[in-house]
């Protein structure tokens, strides 16, 4: 019976969804009060119906409804509740069920938390929104039901993707899917301020804090994916510019670029035009993962589906919603008079360049994402773009990023001057110098990627440091501590965010440059040297899971004799899926992870051991956890929050057209 209302509540939603994109914005354009009001009642019902929906999907995994197809083929009795829970999202159809649930929830707190937001704006606002609902619950009812039910219920299920059943994959998709869904919030703003044909300092601030939301998931997101790439797959890496992994990058490098460029609409009413291009591009490249992920197009142990017709409808989606707002935006661009001058030589300008090498990094990773797929097209020949094009062709303009980032934070808006500017940033710039010298001579005859790396790391983290002691003004020690405790938040979440990037910058620098990997074949009881440490193969034995058996080895790391960690790597074999898995074994450690694989039996005996010694990869991870922290700080300023500027008159509150 839950299960029935669930899929009631999924095309009532429809409905409200059509109401919601149909009636406000007519009476926007009719300037009809009592028609707007109507997008605030249907944006919160629209939001409870699916958050309805979703419940009773979760309750069908939990009890383990066999009734419902979906269950069948994604969970089973013995699987662990965690895993039963996260089973809802963790195929295609449950996880668009939760791609509109937030869709939903985002137009809802538009509708909350949007008071002092023009009565026409908002109405425009939450019925582009609304649109967006009703293309996705279209194709979630028509093509991707979940509710959809078994003639004859089997007594068990199927089980869930074993590469699934870990805590780090279990909760990425809904981080993912806040940051993924999120920038349509940032889309239905560019598109109703083209209709609008406005867009001042009000909007920005508007637009900023939602793009802060999203961006800010995307990032433990992306975070949370790699971190289970590095430990789950057992290959020892955290990135590998798989196609996947590459549809959530190239959103999170626009909203970046947009949460850059906003703040110059904001403070100087300048690049209008160009942000409301990377708002909806933004977006754009978020619908390009979703058709990525699930068309089955690009192959990649990340992807939910193989189906090449859901795949056309996502990319009619995509060209409906993009091609669209593209051509608004060429009819109405020209409009968006931009009124703030600014030198050569200025914030302003700083901005741009990073903005411009945000958007071309993007554009490069897109171009080795789709390449493949092109050539196939195009002359019929498989061709496969790994991570050598990508390092090669990405990183130059990330250590262009880095390196203007901190001198461009700290020149003045309008116009500066350079050399003053870098005056106070000379102590940031020896120290990394330093530090940069120091890393050369202790690593003699090896590459130059970890002096590079510390140099840009430590440069970042100390540009951040002296920017806000910068902020706290003149005075003694005590007056100056005082002033930078009671900076506005969003400052430290600027500095703390700048600070992230080149923490992980270095971690990944010193990681590359300084990783010891040993692959053997090893005896019971063989010991062997891996860089500074004597690893042992004590035992490999048998071992009982909940729903898997477990081939676990025993392995000891000794340095100077001292016994350092006792690890236990296992490859699981799960019966219901007949699916093998690999569990890497980490002694995690602030300055290195020692990182053990076992691997298949060999005919003599012995077992296939792999052995990496990790130096600092902990960090690559920290970054992005202080990256997180930054966007949440700037995001709890009421500067930043929707509704953070001053509220607006009645009279105010509907501009003339």
């Amino acid at each position: 019976m839950v299960t029935e209302l669930g899929h009631f509540a999924v095309i009532l939603a429809f409905a409200v969804a059509l109401v919601q994109m149909i009636v406000p914005f007519a009476g926007a354009h009719t300037n009809r009060k009592s028609w707007m009001a109507v997008a605030e009642p249907a944006a919160t019902i629209q939001f409870l119906l699916l958050a309805f929906s979703f419940a009773a999907l979760t309750v069908a995994f939990v009890t383990s409804d066999f009734s419902l197809r979906l269950v069948v083929i994604n969970s089973h009795t013995s699987k662990p509740m965690l895993y039963k829970i996260t089973g809802v999202w963790g195929n295609h159809e449950g996880s668009m069920l939760l791609w509109v649930l937030i869709l939903a929830l985002f137009g809802a707190l538009a509708a909350w938390f949007g008071g002092n937001l023009p009565d026409r704006l908002r109405a425009r606002v939450l019925s582009v929104q609304a649109a967006i609902g009703v293309a996705f619950l279209a194709f979630l009812i028509f093509t991707s039901n979940p509710f959809l039910r078994m003639a004859i219920p089997p007594l068990n299920g199927q089980d869930l993707n074993p590469l699934l059943q870990d805590p780090g994959l279990a909760f990425h998709p809904p981080f993912l899917y806040v940051g993924y869904v999120g920038l349509s919030m940032s889309f239905s703003f560019a598109v109703a301020a083209l209709i609008e044909g406005r867009v001042d300092a009000a909007w920005g601030r508007w637009v900023r804090p939602w793009t802060l939301l999203a961006w800010t998931n995307l990032t433990v997101g992306i975070a949370l994916g790699s971190w289970w790439a590095y430990y789950e797959l057992g290959w020892g890496g955290f990135w590998f510019w798989d196609p996947v992994e590459n549809a959530s990058f190239m959103p999170w490098l626009i909203a970046a670029a947009l949460l850059h460029s906003a703040i110059v609409v904001e403070k100087r009413e300048a690049l209008k035009s160009w942000t409301i291009l990377l708002a909806i591009l933004a977006f754009g490249f978020s619908l390009i993962g979703a058709f990525i992920v699930r068309s089955g197009v690009l192959t990649s142990v990340h992807a939910f589906a193989n189906d090449p017709e859901r795949g056309v409808y996502l990319l009619a989606i995509t060209a409906i919603f993009m091609g669209g707002a593209l051509t608004l935006y060429a009819a109405r661009a020209t409009s968006l008079e931009a009124k703030g001058v600014f030198g050569l030589v200025s914030r302003e300008s700083a901005l741009v360049a990073n903005n411009v090498l945000l958007a071309v990094s993007c554009f490069v990773v897109f171009v080795g994402t789709i390449w493949p797929l092109v050539a196939e097209m195009t002359t019929g020949r498989k061709l496969s773009v790994g991570p050598p094009f990508f390092d090669m062709a990405f990183t130059p303009f990330m250590i262009l990023l880095a390196i203007i980032l901190p001198i461009g934070a700290v020149l003045p808006w309008k116009r500066g001057n350079l050399g003053k500017a870098i005056r106070p940033m000379r102590g940031a710039l020896f120290l990394a110098v330093a530090v940069a010298a120091l890393v050369w001579t202790l690593q003699t005859g090896r590459s130059a990627m970890a002096p590079i790396g510390a140099l840009l790391g430590v440069w970042l983290v100390a540009g951040a440091l002296t920017e806000v002691w910068m902020r706290a003004g003149r005075g003694d020690l005590g007056s100056k501590l005082r002033r930078m405790r009671n900076l506005p938040r969003a400052d430290w979440g600027k500095a703390v965010s700048h600070a992230g990037v080149g923490v992980t910058f270095w971690g990944v620098a010193a990681m590359l440059a300084w990783e010891i990997e040993d692959i053997r074949v090893a005896l019971p009881g063989e010991s062997y040297q891996v860089g500074n440490y004597e690893v042992t193969l004590q035992d490999v034995r048998r071992v009982p899971g909940p729903n898997y058996v477990s081939t676990m080895a025993v392995m000891e790391a000794r340095r100077n004799g001292e016994l350092v960690a006792t690890l236990t790597p296992e490859r699981r074999i799960y019966p219901v899926a007949e699916m093998p898995t690999t569990e890497a074994a980490i002694d995690n450690g602030v300055l290195r992870d020692l990182y053990f694989v076992i691997g298949d039996p060999q005919a003599n005996g012995g077992w296939a051991v792999r052995t990496y010694i990790k130096p600092y990869a902990n960090w690559i991870w920290a970054g992005a956890i202080l990256m997180a922290l930054g966007g949440t700080l700037s995001l709890s300023d009421r500067r930043t929050r929707v509704a953070g500027g001053a509220r607006r008159s009645p009279a105010a509150a509907v501009p003339a057209e």
